[in-house]
C-alpha cells in the first residue's frame, strides 16, 4: 500500500490517494484546488481509480470531489448523514462558510486567495451513501476491497453527523487510519459548527478512537501524522477520566 498526499491550498486540507499493489486506488478528501493535480498524478502513474471517499462533508474536504469524481468516472462515497452537505458547501459550514459565493466570508476569502472559482463547486454525478440516514446511533462498519487493501469505513460522529474514519490495511505493514477532522495530532476536531456535538464526540473518542489498533498510523485531515499509541498516551482529549 502506498499513500500519496496532496495539500489543498484552502485551509491546508489533506487529500490522500490510497494505492494498492495492483494500481487500484481511492482518493480521500479532495479539497479545493487539488483536482487537476490529483487527476494528473493518477494518469501519470497509470492507476485505476475506484472511488472518491470523503471523511465528512465540510467544503474544505469535498470542494473538488464532484469535479474529480466526474473526471475519473467514479462515484463519491459519503456517509448518508453528511450527504446533504454536498449540495450546500457554504451554508452547511456555518460561520466558516457564510453566505453562498460570498467573497467576504472565511470560505470565500480562502477560495479567492487560492485562485479557486467560488462558483466552481458542483454535486458529483454519482453519489453512493452508506450508513444510517438518521438517528443517534452509530452505523455499522462498511468494508470495501481496493486491490489488496481493505478499506473499512467506521462511523465516528461528533465533528459532523456523518464523520467517518477510514481504516486501511494491506496485511503487509502497519495499519493506517484516515481520521479527517475527528482526531489530529495532539487534539481533536471542533464541535461548534452545524452538526457538531460535544457529547457525541466524547462518545466517539471513548468508544471508537480509543479502541483503534494502537499500532495504527494516524493520518488526519490537517496537520502532521501521528499514531494511535501516541495519541492515547499524550492527547489530552483521550486521557482516561
Amino acid at each position: 500500500m502506498d499513500l500519496l498526499t496532496f495539500l489543498a491550498p484552502v485551509f491546508a486540507a489533506r487529500c490522500t490517494v490510497v494505492v494498492a499493489a495492483d494500481g487500484a486506488c481511492v482518493v480521500v478528501d479532495p479539497g479545493a484546488g487539488v483536482a487537476a493535480t490529483v487527476a494528473g498524478e493518477i494518469a501519470a502513474r497509470g492507476l485505476r481509480p475506484v472511488a472518491v471517499l470523503v471523511t465528512h462533508g465540510h467544503a474544505d474536504h469535498t470542494w473538488d470531489a464532484g469535479a474529480l469524481a466526474d473526471a475519473l468516472d467514479v462515484p463519491v462515497r459519503v456517509h448518508a448523514a453528511d450527504a446533504y452537505r454536498l449540495e450546500d458547501p457554504f451554508g452547511t459550514l456555518g460561520p466558516l462558510g457564510g453566505a453562498a459565493h460570498d467573497p467576504s466570508g472565511p470560505l470565500g476569502q480562502a477560495l479567492t486567495a487560492a485562485g479557486v472559482d467560488l462558483h466552481g463547486h458542483h454535486r458529483p454525478a454519482r453519489v453512493e451513501t452508506f450508513g444510517d440516514e438518521a438517528g443517534d446511533g452509530r452505523s455499522a462498519d462498511v468494508t470495501w476491497q481496493v486491490g489488496d487493501v481493505s478499506v473499512v469505513a467506521r462511523h465516528a460522529p461528533g465533528h459532523t453527523e456523518g464523520s467517518t474514519l477510514y481504516l486501511l490495511d494491506d496485511g503487509d505493514g502497519r495499519p493506517v487510519v484516515l481520521t479527517g477532522d475527528v482526531l489530529f495530532a495532539g487534539t481533536i476536531g471542533r464541535t461548534d459548527l452545524p452538526g457538531g456535538d460535544g457529547p457525541t464526540m466524547a462518545r466517539t473518542l471513548r468508544e471508537v478512537v480509543a479502541r483503534l489498533d494502537p499500532r495504527a498510523v494516524v493520518v488526519p485531515g490537517h496537520g502532521p501524522a501521528s499514531d494511535v499509541a501516541t495519541e492515547l498516551a499524550t492527547n489530552p482529549f483521550l486521557a482516561p477520566r
